[in-house]
């Protein structure tokens, strides 16, 4: 009984949704939500935005399926979509952000731009002030440490695949990671849990599966 053949690897689950079993595509969105999540936080995006970016993400990886090639792990290769797409969403949004920096600077009425309920992350998080400092101290990082630190404490890639995905050399990856730590408060560092850090709550990883599906839906009836 111990001599099932387990199928659940990235690419017999490619083969199999290449084969006509979208149903299976479930299974790729479940296990990299939470990583595609932590990126986009960390690339600076709400929750919201995150979303958004995940679904697009999941969308363009289905319509290239054909295009995958075992050059690199589908782990690599997703998350350097998902980056291409953070990229793309902050070149769109700059001049909206800039006009939101200025209106911030000169408005006196606080009352304009409440700010965002922080539950609405869903995170289960053990002390919410902690990782609201974390947070916050993280996006203070310049992108590239923020991103390197993201993928490699909060995402859990190697060195290598870092590299790969953010096109640079493993010695640039350390180097940044190094600087990065450096840059983090002593005291976020001695109780710093990943787990704890932009965490995606089960009820938003079942949303985005459903979105996403759904989505894939439509697209089958289309062709």
């Amino acid at each position: 009984m111990n001599e099932v053949k387990n199928i659940n690897t990235d690419f017999e689950v490619l083969q199999d949704i290449i084969a006509g079993d979208t149903s299976r595509f479930e299974i790729l969105i479940r296990r990299y939500n939470s990583t595609l999540y932590k990126i986009a936080r960390g690339y600076g995006f709400t929750h919201h935005d995150a979303e958004d970016l995940m679904q697009e993400t999941y969308i363009s990886v289905y319509k290239n399926l054909s295009r995958f090639r075992n050059d690199s792990t589908f782990k690599t290769w997703i998350i350097k979509i998902m980056l291409n797409q953070c990229f793309h969403k902050t070149k769109k949004n700059e001049y909206k952000r800039n006009q939101t920096a200025s209106l911030f600077a000169t408005s006196k009425n606080e009352g304009m731009f409440p700010v965002r309920n922080q539950n609405e992350t869903g995170r289960s998080v053990i002390n919410k002030e902690l990782n609201q400092v974390i947070e916050s101290t993280l996006d203070k990082l310049p992108e590239n440490y923020r991103i390197t630190f993201t993928l490699r404490e909060l995402s859990g890639l190697n060195v290598n695949e870092t590299a790969e995905v953010m096109n640079t050399t493993p010695s640039n990856v350390k180097v940044r990671m190094n600087r990065a730590k450096l840059m983090l408060r002593k005291e976020i560092e001695k109780i710093y849990s990943a787990e704890d850090i932009y965490e995606f709550n089960l009820v938003y990883c079942d949303k985005i599966v459903e979105r996403v599906m759904n989505k894939i839906l439509e697209l089958k009836t289309h062709e």
